[in-house]
């Protein structure tokens, strides 16, 4: 996979308002992450819905899953999100020039 397709996803997986806020929630809890059960009682989502954006989540490298006895801890994979964030802010400010043949003219 191209890394702007790495980043295309990433940033796929972030555009539904479900999956971008069970991300907040799980970057506010930090490396302590947060269990299945936990995220469904802060979101009030459907077991197989938030199985469905957590599985979307983890396909796309932000958050990764580890199994801990009977439960699974969910947590944000801090550098992947710190490397998405920095590739849309790399280039911030640094201008634009169109070629000639570009502009609408």
């Amino acid at each position: 996979m191209s890394t702007t397709a790495f980043y295309a996803r990433s940033l796929a997986a972030l555009g539904h308002d479900a999956r971008l806020g069970v991300f907040r929630l799980l970057v506010k809890a930090g490396e302590n992450g947060l269990t299945v059960g936990e995220i469904g009682q802060h979101m009030d989502l459907a077991a197989s819905t938030l199985a469905h954006h957590l599985r979307t989540l983890v396909d796309s490298g932000l958050v990764v899953q580890e199994k801990q006895g009977r439960e699974v801890l969910n947590r944000v994979d801090f550098t992947q999100m710190r490397r998405t964030v920095e590739f849309l802010t790399s280039e911030c400010c640094t201008g634009v020039t169109l070629a000639r043949e570009d502009s609408a003219a």
